[in-house]
């Protein structure tokens, strides 16, 4: 060694630093995954791309809706469009349940949009409904089964679906027998006083149209009008039967009689037992009043006569729905027996 320094060559010492290891050992390298890391994931996608969104989870529902319909046959044609629909206004009614629903579309009524409940059970009625709205370019709206129960109230079935329609056209009295003149020499109207109901207003509708009666007439103030209940209650009769407005009830009444129609109230203090009343083939007039007050005292001055039905002394009273009921049914089967057809 000291001949190496006497030549001029350095020879590291231990514990010398130019004696320390320097150069680093190669090393595995991570093959840019760093890079990519840093590059980002792109674009955000959109709100209804992203299954766990609240947005996709409605574009999912409705084209299980969609492949429904294809599946079951709800039409050939395109399906309506999906649009968002603006909320029911205060004059706005909502007709629910499948057949009411179903004859208000047959019966081509103005309507605002449809009402479907999510994953609803598809029947020959809501195929049917569906391929009536689509073929009038009705917009049909999919919501959630609370959703529509919110929009319907707690206490009405809706059977998963719902037309939202305007408020209901009445039509003139007048008008409504000329119409009915042209078909028959016997019309049969009921006309109701002081009934608030509207589950009696949709059960008489219903009775009308079942034996053969003609339409409604209700009198502008205190009266009940046609709103959703009625519509549930008539089962959609609404949409077959027509219903009048009177501004005036007792001059609307002795009109008919000018008309050579028989105005004929019918009222739990009735001095003719309906089994004994002979109706006649004269068009009729009948008249229901309200369950409690009965029929006022002018509309009974009017009338030609008071009819009451004799019941057991179980019950107080009939309601106006199902008396009107049993009167039709005593008219109708009374022109049978003679020969009429209904």
């Amino acid at each position: 060694m000291a001949l190496l320094e006497a030549l001029g060559v350095f020879v590291a010492k231990k514990g010398h630093p130019a004696a320390r290891k320097t150069k680093k050992t190669p090393t595995v390298g991570t093959g840019g995954h760093g890079r990519q890391a840093l590059e980002g994931k792109g674009p955000t996608p959109k709100a209804e791309d992203r299954s766990w969104h609240p947005a996709g989870k409605r574009k999912a529902a409705k084209d299980r809706l969609a492949s429904a319909q294809a599946r079951h046959g709800a039409s050939s044609s395109p399906a309506p469009a999906r649009r968002t629909v603006r909320p029911l206004s205060a004059d706005t009614e909502l007709v629910t349940g499948r057949n009411s629903v179903l004859e208000a579309l047959r019966a081509k009524i103005p309507a605002v949009s449809l009402h479907v409940a999510t994953k609803i059970d598809m029947d020959d009625r809501v195929r049917e409904t569906l391929a009536l709205a689509n073929k009038r370019g009705l917009p049909l709206l999919e919501i959630p089964r609370p959703e529509l129960d919110r929009m319907t109230g707690p206490d009405t079935v809706h059977q998963g679906i719902a037309l939202s329609v305007p408020p209901y056209n009445y039509v003139h009295p007048m008008e409504l027998a000329d119409k009915a003149e042209k078909h028959t020499a016997t019309p049969i109207f009921v006309a109701l006083d002081g009934v608030t109901d509207p589950r009696n207003l949709g059960a008489i509708v219903r009775s009308v149209a079942a034996f053969g009666g003609n339409g409604v007439i209700l009198p502008k103030r205190r009266s009940v009008g046609v709103n959703a209940a009625a519509w549930k209650t008539s089962a959609g009769a609404i949409a077959r039967t027509p219903v009048a407005m009177a501004a005036n009830l007792t001059q609307t009444l002795k009109a008919f009689q000018e008309r050579g129609y028989m105005v004929v109230g019918l009222d739990g203090g009735g001095d003719v037992p309906t089994p004994g009343m002979d109706f006649g083939a004269a068009p009729v007039v009948l008249v229901v009043g309200s369950e409690g007050k009965g029929l006022s005292r002018l509309i009974t001055e009017t009338c030609d006569a008071i009819v009451t039905i004799p019941i057991s002394s179980n019950a107080e009273s009939l309601n106006a729905g199902i008396a009107a009921s049993v009167v039709l049914y005593e008219i109708t089967r009374g022109r049978f027996l003679a020969g009429k057809s209904l």
